[in-house]
């Protein structure tokens, strides 16, 4: 059997066992999908809801035909050693066969890189609680649709095969999001900053104190109540959203606004998204280099905007698989740089010579030009063909007390810049 049919077979077992494994233990399974934010998301309800039940989420963003229907068979992380896929299926025939301990509740992600993907997956697992992050105009993966209409067709059949006892859960500031409360039977509740979602962000705040980023601070208004609630370590608005989320999915379960408050206080935001951590020369490094669409890419500016630093680098690399948005999705992105990152003396900063940007691929030249026409003086702006040219280059442009920014898609690995300068 040649390698192309092996991985084949491969799938087609490993997904028909977890059909089975489903069918068997009938867990309850909460679907995760949306252009932006879905690992961070999930992470949070596995946060709010481990506490009281059984849970399993998917591992990573292992979100795909052959990564849900693994983390529905069992925790394949810890399997270790040779014959790996014999291993898997073993214990699967094995939990198939004997009535063993299976989770309560499922917490998996859908991705939909492509037309037909969710219908996919929803083929292996139909949730109970559907929750979506976020559409935007310009989403991630776009490249393989026709526009962010369509997009929002394809993920929102998870929230068609709801039953009418399940729930929606929807951002209600993302457009595409809040309409699909028309294409679901289900029970609707709606998250945001937006005055009329259900559950409220209000006096939202990247917290520092003596000059170190400490986390957020926000509240939830919920039934005409509220709590205050302070994650430390968190920052930025996607992360938000993600907790307010959470709290829907909490609701959903029982929970009160002072158990999903005190649940969020445990939380940690996944490696490489928005974290922030010590890097060398005094600075602070903003690692959000896991991926990049311009949703996030917009998030992650407005972040490093809001902190009060002397000076600031911008470390942005290209935004892969938006298609036909490309040009001028990178165009737009550094107009927003050059309106954000500016002289240190308008931020009453002593530090010589400006805000610096650095882009790292060929479509982020295009940002680099868009700022360099919006005012970012040239003599501030580096662009480099890969991480591994623009590493060092970094390095030498920081100077004490620097926030920087490091933010693009994965392919891009832009994490060789964050391990150049972080503080080890």
């Amino acid at each position: 059997m040649d390698k192309e049919k092996l991985q084949q077979y491969l799938r087609a077992t490993i997904r028909q066992l977890a059909v089975w494994t489903i069918k068997k233990y009938q867990p309850g399974v909460i679907a995760i999908t949306g252009s932006v934010g879905k690992t961070s998301t999930k992470e949070v309800i596995l946060c709010v809801l481990k506490e009281s039940r059984f849970v399993r989420a998917t591992h990573g963003n292992f979100n795909n035909e052959l990564g849900l229907p693994l983390t529905i068979l069992g925790d394949y992380q810890k399997i270790t050693g040779k014959m790996f896929w014999a291993k898997v299926m073993f214990m699967a025939i094995f939990r198939l066969i004997f009535k063993l301990k299976y989770p309560e509740i499922l917490i998996l992600e859908y991705a939909a890189d492509k037309p037909g993907d969710i219908k996919d997956l929803l083929d292996v697992a139909k949730p109970q609680i559907g929750v979506i992050t976020a559409i935007g105009d310009v989403p991630a993966h776009v490249e393989f649709y026709s526009g962010p209409e369509a997009v929002a067709r394809e993920k929102s059949k998870i929230l068609e095969v709801l039953p009418s006892t399940g729930f929606a859960v929807l951002n209600a500031d993302d457009k595409y999001a809040l309409e699909m409360k028309f294409r679901t039977k289900a029970y609707v509740m709606t998250y945001g900053f937006a005055p009329e979602a259900a559950i409220q962000i209000t006096n939202f705040e990247n917290r520092m104190e003596n000059g170190n980023p400490i986390g957020v601070s926000f509240k939830l208004n919920y039934g005409g109540s509220f709590v205050p609630v302070k994650i430390d370590g968190c920052f930025g608005k996607p992360q938000v959203y993600a907790a307010a989320a959470a709290a829907a999915v909490g609701f959903a379960f029982g929970m009160n606004l002072v158990k999903v408050s005190e649940a969020l206080q445990s939380y940690q935001s996944p490696a490489q998204r928005t974290r922030v951590i010590p890097g060398i020369k005094d600075s602070f490094i903003i690692d959000d280099c896991y991926n990049a669409s311009p949703m996030s890419m917009k998030a992650a500016i407005e972040l490093a905007d809001s902190m009060k630093f002397k000076r600031k680098i911008a470390v942005l690399g290209d935004m892969l698989e938006i298609g036909k948005y490309t040009i001028d999705a990178h165009i737009e992105i550094g107009k927003q740089i050059a309106g954000v990152f500016s002289s240190p003396a308008k931020r009453g900063g002593s530090a010589s010579g400006g805000d610096i940007l650095v882009t790292v691929g060929p479509r982020s030249k295009f940002i680099a030009e868009a700022a360099s026409k919006k005012g970012m003086p040239i003599k501030n702006i580096f662009s480099f063909e890969s991480a591994d040219d623009a590493k060092l280059k970094v390095q030498e442009l920081m100077k004490k007390g620097d926030l920087v920014l490091i933010k693009g898609s994965h392919a891009m690995e832009l994490e060789k810049v964050v391990e150049e300068i972080k503080l080890v």
